[in-house]
């Protein structure tokens, strides 16, 4: 439903369940004659947070599809894919990210991922360097970084009441309202640019049986670490972006994390009059820093 013209449905097995994803095979993308040459493979990775899925990167992966293979998928305990009944963990989304890449790549691929999923691809590409070939990453953080600690915020706090936490996620996160007032507060820069498509395809996501579980492991900060204790190992050539009126995860710690590793963060570009998603929030933008990001990489 939310998905683009031409994109289609499939999935795997990993060892948490079934990871649903999406990819180019249908009208417009379908070559008159078969390429000679693979296409090289854009992975697409999505964020967490209450009704994430691959929805977020939708408005941006179709301008890559008459050149690259397209993979954009829902990552475990979100959107159409499994959603077992457990407290996830950081280990959880370390290990299906690889296994995915694993079951769909042939060769190393360019990885986009999104805010808390970027800082488990940096720490993927560190234990798996040969599964990459570079990152493009939008507002990369473990939430804890340089010592800090969202677990200990009032919010993480009051969600780690059992029976509460459901209370508070059926009432307060998975509905309309509550799905605007996050991506109002933690994703966009300007609320104009909700439009009511966005907030049913978070909403559709975050309604699905045990959606909470992914959900509130996230919101708890059970997911969280520092992630400047890992950046300076990673050696895949990267590109950070960072929407320049973040308030979830400002613009400084991200200078403050590629100046760790200038090494391997080769570009930081800051995207200008938008959130903790440019990619939902200009989407045409986004597309044009990341086709300079794909150039500069190269």
């Amino acid at each position: 439903m939310f998905q683009p013209p031409g994109f289609c449905q499939h999935s795997l097995l990993t060892q948490l369940g079934k990871i649903v994803y999406y990819t180019a095979e249908a009208s417009p993308w379908q070559a008159p004659e078969p390429a000679s040459n693979p296409l090289p493979t854009l992975v697409f990775l999505h964020g967490l947070g209450g009704g994430s899925s691959a929805y977020e990167w939708s408005k941006v992966y179709p301008a890559f599809a008459a050149n690259y293979r397209i993979l954009a998928p829902d990552l475990i305990g979100w959107g159409a894919s499994d959603r077992p009944e457990r407290n996830y963990q950081i280990d959880d989304y370390l290990s299906t990210i690889a296994e995915f890449l694993q079951q769909t790549c042939q060769a190393p691929a360019i990885v986009m991922a999104s805010s808390l999923t970027a800082a488990f691809t940096i720490r993927v590409a560190i234990a798996h360097p040969e599964l990459f070939q570079s990152l493009i990453l939008t507002s990369p953080t473990g939430l804890s970084d340089f010592g800090g600690d969202y677990r200990r915020s009032f919010f993480a706090q009051l969600v780690s009441t059992p029976i509460l936490d459901r209370l508070i996620y059926n009432t307060a996160v998975a509905t309309g309202s509550g799905i605007r007032s996050f991506l109002e507060q933690r994703q966009f820069a300007n609320a104009s640019r909700i439009y009511p498509e966005i907030v049913a395809a978070y909403l559709e996501s975050a309604t699905r049986p045990n959606a909470e579980y992914s959900a509130l492991s996230f919101v708890r900060g059970d997911l969280c670490f520092d992630l400047a204790t890992y950046i300076p190992q990673l050696t895949t050539p990267t590109a950070i972006l960072w929407g320049q009126q973040a308030q979830f995860t400002q613009i400084d710690i991200g200078r403050r994390l590629a100046d760790l590793n200038p090494k391997a963060v080769r570009i930081f570009q800051a995207i200008p009059d938008t959130g903790l998603t440019p990619q939902l929030e200009l989407p045409a933008v986004t597309i044009g820093v990341i086709r300079q990001c794909l150039s500069q990489l190269a």
